[in-house]
């Protein structure tokens, strides 16, 4: 064969492989879900189309406004402010329940039991979880709602977890105003849990009605589990996971409580602090907790210290909020800011102490001040 029929060969032969023609790649970003985003921005509602929303009971608008509360942006906080000027005469019409104990208690588990149980009974319920904020990267799991999921999807229950960063003890800072909101939007019980640590039982206890305090059996020294200053606050007592082998431990810790209780002077509210035992994993004496927590409500309204508690919250409240809008002022001075690396500087370098480091500011501040009214 020549070579010319070899090549003419050559050229004729086809492969049985065969390379068919790719789809066309997809753009990687959706421009038409940008679209609808950017539309929804364009289309924010207005403070009163937020307080409409509310008051109808659309958690959507709610959770939406709650976001605008919490925010940091300074475009967010004059609308926020108006919209909970609208929404307060339509709140106080519910009651508050604090709830604290150490990690590890079953805070979750029993909110959800006892969320569950009010909403039987008729309440709507509001969950405002403060999530522990990592004091590293400052982020927050955010996870309650994964921890109460038949709760969490219940049409009359609203749970909402809130970052604690930059907020005194671990409790959220907007909290106060979250609760005003949830209220309008005809929530009558709100449960506050916090983070169990620290300075926020405090902080938590001058928001609410009821102070409820859950506590584990057989973990040692049962009095000498909790600070005395935490058992002085709450009006109530909840010994969780009482059941099948810690059962016997747990009423025994119940009269050890009981006793321990009477100790510590009589409350303002004239109510007795009382100690239930509760199994929120077989849903055992929530019924109890509920019936405990409402005749303390009974008794506080018919003697006037609840309205008189009130009073005493707001102008905590208003203090707080005079403390945080004066620290805020300070940071963001020009005159402060000009100075405050180098004054931290001098502090890390020993050649200032503390006080002189604090003085130096504050004279910056004033000076600012001064030249502000001058003009």
């Amino acid at each position: 064969m020549s070579d010319k029929s070899e090549s003419a060969e050559n050229k004729e032969f086809r492969s049985a492989l065969k390379v068919n023609k790719g789809v066309e790649r997809l753009p990687v970003i959706n421009e038409q879900a940008i679209r609808i985003m950017q539309s929804k921005r364009k289309e924010e509602l207005s403070a009163d189309g937020y307080v409409e929303g509310i008051l109808s009971g659309d958690r959507s608008i709610l959770s939406q406004a709650i976001t605008l509360v919490e925010s940091s942006l300074p475009r967010h906080f004059e609308k926020a402010q108006e919209i909970i000027e609208k929404c307060t005469p339509h709140s106080s019409r519910s009651f508050r329940i604090g709830i604290t104990g150490v990690p590890g208690v079953g805070k979750s588990t029993f909110i959800e039991a006892f969320g569950l149980h009010l909403i039987s009974k008729g309440h709507r319920t509001a969950v405002l979880a403060v999530d522990p904020s990592s004091e590293i990267s400052k982020g927050s799991i955010l996870g309650d709602k994964t921890r109460m999921e038949t709760l969490s999807i219940h049409k009359d229950a609203f749970i909402r977890p809130s970052p604690s960063a930059g907020s005194l003890g671990g409790v959220a800072r907007k909290t106060h105003e979250i609760i005003i909101l949830c209220e309008a939007a005809g929530f009558d019980r709100i449960l506050v849990e916090t983070v169990g640590v620290g300075q926020s039982e405090t902080a938590v206890h001058s928001m609410v009605d009821f102070f409820l305090l859950l506590m584990l059996a057989g973990a040692g020294d049962e009095l000498q589990g909790i600070k005395r200053g935490i058992m002085e606050m709450c009006d109530g007592m909840v010994i969780n996971k009482a059941d099948g082998e810690n059962l016997i431990p747990a009423q025994r810790a119940k009269v050890q409580y009981e006793n321990a209780l009477h100790l510590f002077p009589p409350p303002a509210s004239g109510w007795l602090p009382k100690v239930e035992l509760c199994s929120s994993l077989m849903k055992t004496g929530i019924e109890n907790v509920r019936v405990m927590i409402e005749s303390y409500e009974e008794l506080v309204k018919k003697n006037r210290y609840f309205e008189s508690k009130r009073i005493t919250q707001q102008k905590f409240h208003m203090y707080e909020t005079i403390q945080q809008q004066l620290t805020d002022d300070f940071h963001h001075y020009p005159g402060v800011k000009a100075i405050t690396k180098e004054t931290l500087e001098l502090l890390n370098n020993n050649k200032l102490t503390s006080y002189q480091a604090a003085r130096r500011l504050l004279d910056a501040y004033f000076k600012e001040i001064l030249k502000k009214q001058e003009r």
